[in-house]
C-alpha cells in the first residue's frame, strides 16, 4: 500500500478540492476550511498539476467541476464515507470488550502461574480471544503487535505505560538430600564451595548479587548446570545437583511441600525489580486491554498467586 498520499499536502489538496466542489467558490470554500481563496486556490492548482488535469473551471464569481473533477469528487467521497466507518467502528470495538487480546508472556511463570488463570478471564469474557506468547526473550510489543506484556525485573523501554503487579524476590533454594551430604551455606562467601545452579537469563549473569538490608555481596557462582530455562534448573535442585538461585514464584511449592529448603534466608538475590503489566501506550487503551489490566490487578491485589496455591 503507497501511504505517500496520506501525507498532510495531499490530504489538504483533496479538502480544498471537495470543498469547492461543494460550496461552488473559492471564497465558500475558504470560509468553511477557514483558510484564505487565495490558500484554496493554490492548493487546487497544486493538486491539478500533480494530477496532469484539470479539475475545475474558474471565472470571476464562480467555480465549474469538469467532467474529470466530478468523478474524483465521487470517488473522493466515497473514500472519506469509508474512512468515517472505520473510525466509527474502531470507536465502537474500543468501547466493547471483544476481539483478540495478544498477550506476550514471561515463559516459565507464565505455564506456572499466568496461563492457567487465563480461562477464568475468558469465561467473564466470552466474546474474547487470546492469543499468548510464551517467551524467555524480552519481546518488542511495540514492533511485534503484542496487546500486553507482563515482565520480569527491572524495566528499561521508556516507550512502554507499565503497571506493578507485585514485587519480585529472588532467593537462594537446594534440596534436603543436597544439604545433607554438602552441608548448609551459612554465608554469601561461603557459597563458593558450592555447586550452583546458574540461570543464564539472569541481568547480572555470571553474577550473584546478593542483598540483606544495607549489606551486599557479589559471587560469581560455580556449577556443573548452566540454562536459560529456569524449569529445567529447578528439577536439577529437586534431583539433589546444587543450589538454585531464581524466583520465588518459581520454588514456592517446592519449598512448602518441603521438597526445597530456603538457603541464606536473610539474603536477597538482586533485590531491585517487579513483576510488571506492560502497554505500548496510554493513549486510547481498548475496552479489552482495560478489562485484562483490571483482572490481572484484581488477581495480584490481596495476595500472590503462588502463595494462596502453597498453602
Amino acid at each position: 500500500m503507497n501511504l505517500d498520499v496520506l501525507d498532510n499536502q495531499h490530504s489538504d489538496e483533496i479538502a480544498a478540492f471537495l470543498a469547492v466542489a461543494s460550496q461552488g467558490s473559492f471564497v465558500a470554500a475558504g470560509r468553511l476550511l477557514q483558510r484564505h481563496p487565495t490558500v484554496i486556490s493554490k492548493r487546487l492548482a497544486a493538486m491539478e498539476k500533480r494530477l496532469g488535469v484539470r479539475l475545475v473551471e474558474r471565472s470571476t464569481r464562480q467555480v465549474r467541476i469538469t467532467d474529470a473533477g466530478a468523478k474524483l469528487e465521487q470517488r473522493l467521497r466515497s473514500a472519506v464515507g469509508l474512512i468515517v466507518e472505520a473510525e466509527q467502528q474502531a470507536s465502537e470495538g474500543a468501547a466493547e470488550v471483544r476481539g483478540t487480546l495478544r498477550l506476550a508472556l514471561p515463559a516459565a511463570m507464565g505455564r506456572l502461574w499466568l496461563g492457567p488463570m487465563l480461562p477464568e478471564f475468558l469465561k467473564a469474557y466470552p466474546q474474547v480471544s487470546i492469543i499468548a506468547d510464551y517467551s524467555e526473550r524480552v519481546v518488542d510489543i511495540i514492533e511485534e503487535g503484542f496487546d500486553v506484556a507482563i515482565r520480569i525485573g527491572e524495566l528499561q523501554d521508556s516507550r512502554l505505560i507499565a503497571r506493578k503487579l507485585c514485587e519480585h524476590r529472588r532467593i537462594l533454594c537446594a534440596s534436603p538430600g543436597y544439604v545433607e551430604r554438602h552441608g548448609w551455606p551459612e554465608t554469601p562467601q561461603d557459597l563458593s564451595a558450592h555447586n550452583c545452579l546458574r540461570f543464564s537469563g539472569l541481568a547480572s549473569f555470571p553474577q550473584w548479587r546478593l542483598h540483606c538490608g544495607s549489606r551486599q555481596h557479589t559471587v560469581v557462582p560455580k556449577g556443573n548446570l548452566t540454562a536459560n530455562d529456569s524449569e529445567s534448573l529447578l528439577a536439577a535442585a529437586r534431583a539433589d545437583v546444587g543450589i538454585l538461585g531464581a524466583g520465588e514464584w518459581l520454588m514456592s511449592r517446592d519449598i512448602a511441600d518441603g521438597h526445597l529448603l530456603h538457603i541464606l534466608p536473610d539474603w536477597q538475590l538482586d533485590a531491585a525489580g517487579g513483576v510488571y503489566l506492560v502497554r505500548p501506550s496510554a493513549r486510547f487503551p481498548s475496552a479489552t486491554v482495560i478489562a485484562f489490566k483490571a483482572w490481572i490487578e484484581s488477581r495480584f491485589a490481596h495476595d500472590l498467586p503462588w502463595n494462596r496455591a502453597s498453602r
